[in-house]
């Protein structure tokens, strides 16, 4: 199924090429870098345990009210305006921290991903998009959540409390020299090592996503790589490589 909600950096191109990937056997999923959730929504609702994580918590916010409040989310969303001067009136939300269960800002975060430019929430992208077209997809994404567990947490305290010999873990964090381009994230150049020194050490598996350049290419020396081709609208619709690391099982 797909995501209802696009963000940068989604992964709705490349799913079908990740997927595939995911190791024979796991018990516990665990999407680090939630983001738009394309991954998670792409895979099937087994029996497994699932978490979706981002550190932005509007997007955590989000997808926990899509969750919990689909109706009341849609409510809010039904008679928005796809006008700049609304834009811009509740632009400066994405700086705050939002809390849990919070539907007022959960459908003000909505409306900027929908009515910006690329999803940036940044600029107001003056194009027509129907909200309602949208309801579907959150209701129908409500359902999938049911049984998600929603957290809001750094990376390494993340993998750290969820790791297991029977845990999963798919992360597609902010890309190499591309950091700037999240906000209320704060992951910096640094924070690029210190995952690739968290995932090194867990008792279960992983599936790493990034830009094919020649500083992750030896930051993760060692480890099995596969390169797809892929269109990237954050380089300003330049083919990149996506390359998927994984740690042997």
């Amino acid at each position: 199924m797909n995501s209802f909600m696009s963000w940068i950096g989604g992964k709705k191109s490349s799913r079908d090429i990740i997927n595939p990937r995911f190791p024979m056997y796991y018990e516990k999923y665990v999407e680090v870098f939630g983001g738009g959730g394309w991954i998670l929504f792409a895979k099937p609702p087994n029996n497994d345990f699932e978490v979706f994580n981002d550190a932005n918590s509007n997007i955590s916010n989000l997808f926990y009210c899509v969750r919990e409040h689909s109706a009341e989310l849609i409510e809010k969303l039904r008679y928005v305006l796809n006008s700049r001067e609304d834009f811009d009136r509740i632009k400066h939300i994405i700086s705050e921290k939002a809390e849990m269960g919070d539907v007022k800002r959960a459908a003000e975060f909505y409306q900027l991903i929908r009515y910006s430019y690329a999803s940036s929430c940044d600029s107001f992208g003056g194009k027509p998009h129907s909200m309602w077209g949208d309801f579907p997809l959150i209701e129908q994404a409500s359902r999938r959540l049911q049984k998600v567990v929603i957290e809001n947490k750094d990376f390494e305290k993340l993998i750290s409390s969820q790791d297991s010999e029977v845990s999963f873990f798919y992360c597609d964090p902010p890309y190499f020299s591309t950091e700037d381009y999240y906000s209320n994230v704060g992951f910096s150049s640094d924070d690029h090592k210190r995952l690739k020194s968290v995932l090194e050490k867990i008792c279960g598996k992983f599936l790493l996503s990034y830009n094919d350049c020649p500083e992750i290419r030896e930051l993760y020396s060692g480890f099995e790589m596969y390169s797809n081709d892929r269109l990237n609208n954050m380089e300003e619709l330049t083919i990149l490589i996506d390359t998927l690391f994984s740690k042997s099982y």
